[in-house]
C-alpha cells in the first residue's frame, strides 16, 4: 500500500490503555523508530494553540502514554509513556517520549529459579511482575523448543528489560519485541510483547521490495570490522578482577583463520549478575556468530509515499527485498534478502529509513 503517511497523535492513560484525547497540535521533532529487543526515544512539541482543553491529563508524566497512528490504514505505529514535560511562558510544551520497553527498565522481576524451562516461558516469568499494577502489556510468546536455566535474585538489582535483553544476547537466544495495537473494541492501545525464536515474517522472497532507482532516494552499505563490530575470537567475562573473574572459554571462528584470516579478539561483559559460566560461553559463542565477518548493515533511505507501507507491507523482523539496478557502489547492481532490525519514519518529510542485516 502506498500513499502519504499522515500521523493521529493520542494521549492515552497509561494504565489501562484508553485514549484521554485526540492531540491534533503535536509535531515530533525528529523520526519515530524501533528497534528489537531495544527502547528508542522521541522528543515532540505540543502547540498549545490547538491543544485541547485536557490536554494537561493527556500528557501527564508517568501517567499517561502518546500513540502515533497512520491515519489512512488506522494502524497504531509507534507510542509509549510520557518520561518528561517541559513548558513555561512559551506557545509549546516539550514532551519526552520513549517506546514500552523503556518500562521493563523499571520494574524488577523478583528472585526466579527458572530450570529446563522452553525460552519462552523464561522470558514470561521475568516479564509477569510489571503486568501488576503496570500497562496493558500482553505476552504473546510462542515456544521456540529450546530449554534453558536461568537464575536471578532480587539482590542483584537486574531490572526485568536487562534480563530479557540478557537472554536474547545469547546463542540460541529467542528474540522479542514490544508492538502496538489497538484493543478488542479501539477505544484504547495494547501493547503485545512478542517473543519468537525469530520476530517477523522471514522469506526468500518477500512481497517488500525496495528499489533503486525506484522508492529508494538514497542507500548505504556499510561494513565494518571496527572493534565491538569484528572479531574472530571472543571471550565473554563477568564482572570482577583478576584470576577470580568469571571467564568463557575462547569461541574462535576457525572456518576462517584456518584459511588465513587473523585473529581479531574481542572481549565484553554482557551484562551485569551473570554467575553462570554456560551463560558467558553463550553470549560469547552468538556474538562470534554475528562478528566473525564484521557488520554488514543496508541503511536504506525511502520516499514514504512510495514505499511498501511500513506496519502494513513490513515490519520488525522482516525479511525485506533490496534490488539495486546500479549504482556507483553497485555499477553491475546487487539483489539482496536482509532482515529489518530497526526503521525509522519521517512523516512530515516522507521519508522511511528501514535498518536491514544480511545474515549468514
Amino acid at each position: 500500500m502506498t500513499g502519504p503517511i499522515t500521523l493521529t497523535w493520542y494521549g492515552c492513560d497509561m494504565r489501562t490503555g484508553n485514549i484521554v484525547e485526540d492531540l491534533p497540535s503535536i509535531k515530533p521533532n525528529g523520526a519515530l523508530s524501533r528497534r528489537l529487543g531495544a527502547q528508542t526515544t522521541l522528543q515532540l512539541d505540543l502547540a498549545l494553540d490547538g491543544a485541547p482543553a485536557e490536554w494537561e491529563s493527556a500528557t501527564a508524566p508517568g501517567r499517561t502514554l502518546l500513540v502515533a497512528v497512520d491515519t489512512l490504514t488506522n494502524t497504531p505505529l509507534w507510542g509509549g509513556p510520557v518520561l518528561t514535560r517541559d513548558g513555561g511562558n512559551g506557545d509549546s510544551i516539550q514532551l519526552g517520549v520513549a517506546t514500552m520497553e523503556a518500562y521493563l527498565d523499571a520494574r524488577y522481576p523478583g528472585t526466579q529459579t527458572l530450570i529446563g524451562a522452553d525460552q519462552a516461558s523464561v522470558v514470561t516469568a521475568l516479564v509477569t511482575p510489571a503486568l501488576a499494577s503496570g500497562p496493558p502489556i500482553v505476552i504473546d510468546a510462542v515456544a521456540t523448543g529450546t530449554a534453558m536455566d536461568y537464575l536471578t535474585y532480587d539482590g542483584d538489582d537486574k531490572t526485568i528489560l536487562s534480563c530479557i535483553q540478557e537472554i536474547m544476547g545469547m546463542e540460541g537466544g529467542p528474540e522479542w519485541t514490544i508492538d502496538i495495537a489497538w484493543n478488542a473494541n479501539q477505544s484504547g492501545i495494547q501493547f503485545p510483547l512478542r517473543v519468537r525464536q525469530q520476530i517477523g515474517v522471514q522469506s526468500p522472497n518477500p512481497e517488500a521490495v525496495f528499489d533503486f532507482p525506484g522508492c529508494i532516494s538514497d542507500y548505504t552499505y556499510a561494513e565494518s570490522y571496527e572493534q565491538g563490530k569484528g572479531a574472530t575470537r571472543v571471550i565473554a567475562r563477568g564482572e570482577g578482577e583478576g584470576s577470580s573473574r568469571l571467564t568463557s572459554p575462547p569461541q574462535e571462528a576457525l572456518a576462517l583463520t584456518s584459511l588465513g584470516w587473523p585473529v581479531w579478539e574481542y572481549r565484553y561483559t554482557p551484562s551485569s549478575g551473570i554467575t553462570n559460566p554456560d551463560q558467558l560461553t553463550a553470549h560469547a559463542v552468538k556474538s562470534l556468530a554475528l562478528m566473525n565477518q564484521g557488520g554488514q548493515v543496508w541503511s536504506v533511505q525511502a520516499v514514504a509515499s512510495r514505499a511498501p507501507r511500513v506496519g502494513v507491507d513490513w515490519g520488525l523482523g522482516d525479511s525485506i527485498h533490496v534490488a539495486v539496478d546500479h549504482s556507483r557502489r553497485h555499477p553491475t547492481g546487487r539483489d539482496l534478502v536482509a532482515r529489518c532490525w530497526s526503521w525509522e519514519l519521517d512523516a512530515g518529510a516522507d521519508t522511511v529509513r528501514p535498518i536491514l542485516v544480511e545474515e549468514g
